[in-house]
């Protein structure tokens, strides 16, 4: 699932002006998006391979986590410094730059003989997942010139979706039948042919302008923007708290086998897409609202895997009214965020990007720690409690009178 702020861009989302897309446009567009699958997909692909990956190089699963987290770390910083770094670079050729560090991280993750080695290849996508956040969803109306500047954008987010969907389940998958490393280096694979047709296809594209780190914390000049930024921490930390140790759960609690539980962390992804769709009609009506339901919902279901997923049914069952809640998370936040400072997250999507990924790295490892000091049940426990709080907080602070205050010109 995206973390990306929909609708926004970090660094230039202008579309040049033409007489219409051709083929070419759209295959262009398809290299992005299939950019955006292969970062999704590598990004949380420990998540499904966890167990086998802690048994190989010897480490609890706890300490795995810590894959995630520091992918999360390095996208936090990656997204304001690349965002201002890039300054009048050409966005091609940032672009193509990032997917390189996708490519040569999940070469190393797959040659990694020990666990720093591991954690640097990982380091290594943190930078490529925050830099393209910024930069990769921004380039959509340029990369499809016509007149609504959305076609490019859609075909982006459409390999975010399918990444979420089906990008982890199939990783998963190849994993618990060759390997988990022959799972990392499919992923490598797929970026070295990323890597090339956008070398084929991408045309030049010039910055339209450059981003100053003052300009930066735009977001937090906003009252309701704060309130926003401050729920989708608590509930992307406390997703990714109890999250990231889902496969563990099954596997040792629930008593699946690494098939089954493949099976349903593809439910998961299904469920996801369709979250993002019942998101989207629900933050069309009323953001707030739908940001609390969704905290409400992902909390619940945390809580309730702890207390019956012992039980294989009612598991199953858990598992895909989570992932419907998940699916749901980024769009609802986003549209919040939107709504609340448009002219602001215009240059402070990068703020939001990295608090997101600090959310998912400090929940990651918080989350290793509750599985190593208190088991399993407890990390559900936890994070569903702190996923809970994500609607007290939107919907006690987030009201219209208590943030009047708007960005000084």
């Amino acid at each position: 699932m995206s973390t990306a702020p929909t609708g926004t861009c970090c660094l230039d989302c202008v579309p040049t002006a033409a007489a219409g897309p051709t083929a070419r446009h759209w295959l262009a567009a398809g290299s992005v998006g299939t950019a955006a699958f292969a970062l999704v997909t590598a990004e949380f692909l420990p998540v499904g391979l966890l167990p086998a990956m802690a048994a190989d190089i010897g480490i609890t699963e706890g300490q795995a986590g810590l894959m995630v987290t520091m992918a999360g770390i390095l996208g936090a910083i990656a997204a304001p410094a690349v965002t201002v770094g890039a300054g009048r670079l050409d966005r091609r050729v940032v672009l193509m730059v990032l997917v390189g560090l996708l490519v040569a991280s999940n070469l190393v993750v797959a040659l990694s003989s020990s666990y720093p080695v591991l954690l640097l290849g990982r380091l290594l996508l943190g930078i490529g997942v925050g830099g393209f956040w910024c930069i990769g969803v921004a380039i959509g109306p340029r990369v499809v010139p016509e007149p609504t500047g959305t076609r490019g954008t859609a075909i982006i987010f459409a390999g975010i979706s399918l990444g979420t969907v089906a990008g982890v389940p199939a990783g998963t998958f190849i994993g618990d039948i060759f390997g988990w490393r022959i799972a990392f280096a499919a992923a490598a694979a797929i970026g070295l042919v990323v890597l090339a047709a956008q070398a084929w296809l991408l045309p030049s594209l010039p910055p339209q302008r450059a981003i100053r780190w003052r300009d930066l914390p735009s977001l937090l000049r906003v009252p309701k923007a704060r309130i926003g930024l401050l729920a989708a921490l608590v509930m992307f930390g406390g997703q990714f708290f109890a999250y990231t140790y889902i496969a563990p759960f099954l596997v040792q609690i629930t008593g699946l086998g690494s098939g089954v539980v493949t099976g349903l962390l593809l439910a998961y992804g299904v469920a996801g897409f369709f979250g993002n769709i019942v998101g989207s009609w629900l933050a069309g009506k009323d953001a707030r609202s739908a940001v609390a339901a969704t905290a409400l919902v992902l909390g619940v279901s945390a809580l309730a895997l702890a207390a019956f997923g012992a039980i294989p049914l009612p598991a199953v069952a858990i598992i895909v009214v989570w992932g419907l809640a998940f699916g749901a998370m980024p769009i609802t936040t986003q549209t919040f965020m939107f709504r609340a400072a448009a002219e602001a997250l215009e240059t402070g999507a990068a703020l939001l990007v990295s608090l997101v990924q600090i959310a998912i790295a400090l929940g990651a490892t918080l989350g290793g720690l509750t599985v190593d000091g208190l088991g399993l049940v407890s990390t559900m426990v936890v994070g569903g409690l702190v996923m809970l709080l994500g609607a007290p907080v939107i919907t006690l602070l987030g009201r219209e009178r208590r943030v009047a205050a708007t960005l000084p010109n």
